[in-house]
């Protein structure tokens, strides 16, 4: 009988399907990773560094931004480098890490949704007390029980893959996502996947309804104003395609990822890969385009960086 227990490290096989074609993935992988480090960051710098733009919005879009600047670097290396140089081992420790450390980011994606609708919720719907109730001490009480919960259920589902044997070490895909390595599990795995779905609900899920649930009240209360309705439209609207965006990738990849059958491995590594890339590149982007003083702050911040470097090269 095969010794279960002995498979303590793990092969990464994603996109071996496009066989002497896959070191090419590295540029676009490549672009979109130097894309999610530099509009992230400039998005973080200028907030930050503009006393105008310390706002509750814009430093929660500042705060998503650093998630989403963080999230690549946790699994976009290491993906580059096996395209390259095919590297593809992982230990069962540092494969736990970094999935902890994948979905515990990912999980904020949509929980600073949430936040950045319960703002635009009190502006719009309660613009009387929008400063009292955005105030730090008052605001804590949204922020620290999603931030909890996120913590205690990634780091149950992970905590309970960590305790699995494997028939298997090979990792059909090209980072440590959940039900990518539970799948390699030996006998019964009902209470991991018990586990994923009681993330999926109560994080990504719960988060959507709950973002639902404030538009909708926004929107109802924006046509009984007349006089507000256009302005308070516009500054929803580019949460509302953020929120459309994000929702799109989130269903496409937890669709490819269980309707394997009619999709060949290489889509569905590739959504699945999409769902945290995707958001962290062009989230900054949208927020960037969309929102006019940030705008007009990293026009001239890139306006001043072009001169400077323009300077150095005389």
């Amino acid at each position: 009988m095969e010794n279960i227990s002995s498979h303590k490290h793990f092969i990464f096989t994603g996109f071996e399907e496009l066989g002497a074609l896959r070191p090419v993935l590295f540029i676009p992988f490549f672009l979109m990773f130097i894309v999610a480090l530099v509009a992230n960051s400039l998005l973080v710098y200028v907030v930050f560094s503009h006393r105008s733009l310390h706002q509750p919005m814009s430093i929660l879009i500042a705060g998503m931004a650093c998630v989403e600047l963080c999230l690549p670097v946790f699994f976009v290396p290491n993906m580059l480098l096996s395209f390259l140089f095919d590297w593809k081992g992982i230990s069962l420790i540092g494969c736990l890490i970094q999935m902890h450390f994948i979905h515990f980011f990912g999980a904020f994606q949509s929980t600073f949704l949430v936040w950045m609708s319960l703002d635009r919720y009190f502006a719009i719907c309660t613009p009387l007390y929008y400063h009292e109730l955005m105030a730090l001490q008052r605001f804590l009480k949204f922020i620290i029980p999603l931030a909890v919960r996120n913590m205690l259920l990634i780091t149950l589902f992970v905590s309970l893959a960590g305790k699995l044997s494997f028939c298997t070490n090979i990792i059909n895909h090209c980072f440590c996502e959940h039900m990518a390595l539970v799948e390699l599990a030996c006998g019964s795995t009902t209470i991991n996947n018990l586990a994923g779905l009681m993330a999926l609900f109560f994080i990504p899920v719960l988060d959507f309804l709950f973002i639902a649930a404030s538009y909708i009240a926004i929107f109802s209360s924006v046509l009984k104003s007349s006089s507000s309705g256009p302005k308070a439209l516009h500054t929803c609207v580019t949460h509302a395609i953020v929120i459309t965006l994000s929702l799109a990738v989130v269903l496409i990849a937890f669709l490819s990822y269980r309707i394997r059958n009619g999709l060949p491995t290489a889509v569905r590594v590739f959504f699945s890969t999409m769902y945290l890339l995707f958001p962290s590149c062009f989230n900054p982007i949208i927020y960037g385009i969309r929102t006019t003083e940030i705008r007009q702050h990293m026009l001239k911040t890139l306006t001043h960086w072009t001169g400077f470097v323009q300077t150095l090269s005389f």
